[in-house]
C-alpha cells in the first residue's frame, strides 16, 4: 500500500503521530483500503462501457443494447466479445458472403469459406457481364485446380441441383449459399526430431516422431480485412502436393533467371522448415515428391533461363511429401541429426500437444516448489540447473529429502531415448513438466535474472519420451503420506510401469501414451494409490487387483478392440471419455462416455451411467438415458429393433491414431451420439468442444444475415 492519504498530512500531525503509536496512520491505512476498492469498481465500471474491455459478463447486456440476438452459452470454449463487437460491420454489409464468412468465424470459432454457389453454375454469359473463370469444362492440364474439385476452392462450373442445400445433399442452385469449415485445429511443432524409418539411417524420415504417416496441414496467415474472402492460405487444410510443388518449383526458375521470388507457402512463417546438422535448408533446395515409394531425390536439378542460356543446376538437399509427412535424403547426403518444424491438425486440445496448459500446471504446484531442474537437448550449463537428459534430471531428483515439491521441466522438443526410473519418497511430489523456464527478475533481492523454481511457460512444447517409464512409491507399506507423481504435455511411446510399493497419486494431465506402442501398468500394494487420466491418450489401463481409484475426464483409452481397461479392485470414474474396447471393472461411475465394447462392471447395485451410449453385451449398474437403451423404449418390433441399433453405433471419422481425426465422431453418427450429452454436446472425449451448440449458434445467426430467398448449408471440411 502507497500510504498517499497518510503522507497528504502535514509533518507535525504525522511526528505527533509517530510518537503515539501511530494509530493516525492505521486509520488511514483502513480508509486507503476502501478508496483503492472504490478506485478500482470506478475504473472497472469505465471499462465495462467498451465490448474490447469490459469483463466477460457485460457482453450480452452490451448485445441487448445493439438487439444482438442472444446464442447458446459455451462457457469457458470462447467467448461471443467478436459476434457483439462486429454487429454494425454485419449491418453495413449484410447479405454479404465477406459477413456471413466473418459471422461463420465469430460464433463458431472455426475458420470459415462462404461460397455463392449461383457463380458456380454453367450458364449461358451475358456479353455485359463476362466471367473467363467460369468455364464449362475443367482444364485438364491445370492439375493444381483439378486437385480443388469438390471443395470450397474450387472453380469448375455445374449443372443446377434441384436438392435442398439446408440438409447437406444439394448445392449448386441459385439461392443457395455454402459456409464451408474447418473443425480441427492447428498445431505447429518447432524443432522437434524427425523419426529415422531405418536404423542406422538410410535417408529416409518422418516429420511425426513415432515414425507414423501424418499429414501436414497449412499454418493459416491471418486475414485483415472483413471484406476478404478466405482463400487456401488462411485456414488450417491438410497440404497439397501440387501447389507447393508449383512455388517451389517457381522460386528455382526465378533464382535462375535472377528475379526474385513471390512466396506464399514459403514466406516469412514457412508452412515447414528442415534442419539438417542443426541448419536450415532454404527452401530453394527443397523438391516436393510422391515419397509413396520412398525415393531418394537427386542431389541437384537443371534449369533454363527463359529465352537465351546455358542451364543452371541448382543443389537438392531433401524431399517432402507433405500428404504422407515423409522426407528423403539424396544418397550423397547423410545428415547426423535432421530437426523438424511443421503443422499438424487436432480435434481439440487433448493429448500431448504445443497449446497452453497453463491451468492444469497451476493445479499441480499446490505449494512452493522447493526443487526444479531443466532438461534440453545438446546444451552446456553453466550452474548445472539444466541436464542433456532426464536420466540425469532423475539422477538429481533422487538426491532431495522426502517431502520436496519437484519439478523437472522439458525445455524442447526432442526425442529421448532411455529407460527410466523413478523413485518417489514419502510426502513428495514430482511434476514432469513440457514447459519452458525463462529466466526472471528475484522477487527477493535485486541482482542478475535468474531461473526461479516453479516459474515454467507451459506451452509451445511437445517432447518425445522413448523407453519404458518406470515408476515406485518409496513411501513404505502402510505409510500414511505416500508421494505422489504428475505427467504433463509428454508425449510416451513405451509402457508406464508402476512398481509394487507405495504410490499416492498419478495423475497425467494432457499427456499420449502413444496407442498400439504404450500401456498403463500398475502392480500390487499400491493400496492408497489414485490413477488420474485428465485430457489424455493412453493405450491400455491395468491396475492390479488391490489399486482403489481410478479417474478418467476427457480422455481417449484405445485398445484397438482389446481389453482397455481392466481394473478388477477399483471404482472407475470416467467422465466425457471415449473407450475404444472393452472394460471390467468393480464399480464405475460414468457420465457422457463411449463404450465401443462390452463394459462388466462387477459391483452392479452401486454406481450409476448417465448419458452414456454402452455397447450391446455389457452388465453395468442402472444407467439413465444411455443410448441405445433410450431409442429402444418405445420400439416393440424385433426388426426395428437391430436397425436402431445398428445405427447407433458411434461412427468415428478415424481410428487409427496419427490421422488428424482420430476418434473424432463422423458426420454419419447418429444424433443421439453427437447430441445426446446432458448439456445437448456430444458423448466422448471431445464433448468439451460443444460442437452441436457451435453449430446451432450459426444456423441462429444465419438466418438473421441471409438475403431474402437464400438458403444456406454447413459443410464441414474437417
Amino acid at each position: 500500500m502507497n500510504e498517499r492519504l497518510y503522507h497528504l498530512l502535514p509533518a507535525i500531525y504525522r511526528v505527533r503521530d509517530a510518537a503515539q503509536g501511530e494509530p493516525l496512520r492505521a486509520l488511514l491505512a483502513v480508509v486507503e483500503r476502501e478508496l483503492q476498492a472504490l478506485e478500482t469498481d470506478v475504473e472497472s465500471l469505465y471499462d465495462n462501457w467498451f465490448i474490447e474491455t469490459c469483463a466477460e459478463w457485460v457482453v450480452p447486456y452490451i448485445g441487448d443494447l445493439l438487439g444482438v440476438r442472444g446464442l447458446h452459452e459455451i462457457t469457458g470454449l470462447f467467448s461471443q466479445r467478436a459476434y457483439v463487437a462486429n454487429t454494425l460491420a454485419y449491418r453495413r454489409r449484410k447479405g454479404t458472403a465477406a459477413v456471413l464468412e466473418q459471422l461463420a468465424r465469430d460464433v463458431t470459432g472455426w475458420p470459415a469459406r462462404v461460397v455463392e454457389f449461383f457463380q458456380r453454375l454453367a450458364t449461358t454469359q451475358h456479353l455485359n457481364h463476362v466471367r473467363p473463370d467460369n468455364l464449362r469444362t475443367p482444364d485438364l492440364r491445370d492439375t493444381s485446380r483439378l486437385e480443388l474439385l469438390g471443395g470450397p476452392f474450387e472453380g469448375a462450373a455445374y449443372s443446377a441441383d434441384v436438392r435442398r442445400i439446408a440438409n447437406g445433399r444439394g448445392k449448386h442452385n441459385l439461392p443457395n449459399v455454402g459456409v464451408f469449415l474447418w473443425r480441427l485445429q492447428p498445431y505447429t511443432f518447432t524443432r522437434g526430431a524427425a523419426r529415422a524409418v531405418a536404423s542406422p539411417a538410410d535417408g529416409r524420415f518422418t516429420f511425426n516422431p513415432l515414425g507414423l504417416d501424418a499429414p501436414l496441414f497449412n499454418r493459416p496467415q491471418t486475414e485483415v480485412e472483413i471484406t476478404h474472402l478466405a482463400e487456401e492460405i488462411n485456414v488450417p487444410g491438410a497440404l497439397r502436393r501440387r501447389a507447393l510443388y508449383d512455388e517451389l518449383e517457381a522460386r528455382r526458375q526465378a533464382i535462375v533467371e535472377g528475379n526474385t521470388p513471390h512466396p506464399l507457402y514459403f514466406g516469412e512463417t514457412p508452412v515447414w522448415q528442415v534442419f539438417v546438422d542443426a541448419k536450415p535448408a532454404p527452401p530453394e533446395e527443397m523438391l516436393v515428391c510422391d515419397l509413396s515409394d520412398w525415393r531418394q531425390p537427386p542431389a541437384t536439378k537443371a534449369y533454363r533461363p527463359a529465352g537465351q542460356g546455358a542451364p543452371r543446376s541448382l543443389p537438392i538437399q531433401v524431399a517432402v511429401d507433405p500428404v504422407l509427412g515423409r522426407l528423403t535424403f539424396p544418397q550423397s547426403l547423410k545428415p547426423e541429426t535432421v530437426e523438424v518444424s511443421y503443422t499438424t491438425a487436432f480435434s481439440g486440445d487433448l493429448g500431448g500437444g504445443p497449446y497452453s496448459r497453463r491451468e492444469s500446471v497451476a493445479e499441480m504446484l499446490d505449494r512452493p516448489v522447493a526443487w526444479q531442474m531443466g532438461v534440453q537437448r545438446d546444451v552446456s550449463p553453466a550452474s548445472g540447473e539444466v541436464a542433456a537428459g532426464l536420466g540425469e534430471a532423475l539422477e538429481a531428483w533422487n538426491a532431495q529429502p522426502p517431502g520436496t515439491l519437484g519439478v523437472i521441466a522439458i525445455l524442447d522438443s526432442q526425442t529421448y531415448e532411455e529407460d527410466l526410473k523413478i523413485a518417489i519418497p514419502a510426502g513428495s511430489q514430482l511434476l514432469i513438466v513440457a514447459a519452458h523456464w525463462p529466466e526472471a527478475d528475484a522477487r527477493d533481492a535485486p541482482g542478475p535474472r535468474r531461473r526461479i523454481p516453479g516459474e515454467v511457460v507451459p506451452e509451445g512444447l511437445r517432447p518425445h519420451l522413448l523407453g519404458e517409464f518406470s515408476v515406485q512409491g518409496a513411501a513404505g507399506e502402510g505409510g500414511l503420506a505416500p508421494g505422489a507423481l504428475a505427467l504433463n504435455g509428454l508425449l510416451i511411446e513405451g509402457k508406464v510401469v508402476v512398481k509394487t510399493g507405495n504410490l499416492g497419486r498419478l495423475r497425467l494431465a494432457h499427456c499420449t501414451l502413444a496407442p498400439g506402442r504404450s500401456a498403463l501398468i500398475v502392480k500390487d500394494e499400491n493400496t492408497q494409490l489414485e490413477v488420474s487420466l485428465e485430457r489424455s491418450i493412453s493405450g491400455p489401463i491395468a491396475l492390479a487387483d488391490g489399486i482403489p481409484k481410478l479417474r478418467i475426464v476427457d480422455s481417449i483409452v484405445d485398445a484397438a478392440g482389446a481389453q482397455a481397461i481392466s481394473a478388477p479392485g477399483a471404482m472407475v470414474e470416467l467422465r466425457a471419455s471415449t473407450v475404444l474396447g472393452k472394460g471390467a471393472v468393480q464399480s464405475i461411475e460414468a457420465g457422457e462416455c463411449i463404450f465401443t465394447d462390452a463394459l462388466a462392471v462387477e459391483r452392479r447395485q452401486t454406481g450409476c451411467i448417465r448419458f452414456c451410449y454402452v455397447a450391446d453385451g455389457s452388465s453395468t449398474p442402472r444407467r439413465y438415458r444411455c443410448q441405445p437403451d433410450l431409442g429402444l423404449e418405445s420400439v416393440v418390433d424385433p426388426a426395428e429393433q437391430n436397425l436402431l441399433r445398428a445405427r447407433s453405433i458411434p461412427a468415428f471419422t478415424s481410428l487409427r491414431y496419427g490421422d488428424a481425426g482420430y476418434a473424432q465422431l463422423a458426420r454419419t453418427c447418429a444424433d443421439e451420439i453427437r447430441a445426446g450429452a446432458e448439456d445437448g454436446a456430444e458423448m466422448g472425449a471431445f464433448n468439451f468442444l460443444k460442437q452441436p451448440q457451435r453449430e446451432a449458434n450459426l444456423r441462429l445467426s444465419l438466418d438473421e444475415y441471409l438475403r431474402f430467398g437464400l438458403e444456406a448449408g454447413i459443410f464441414y471440411v474437417t
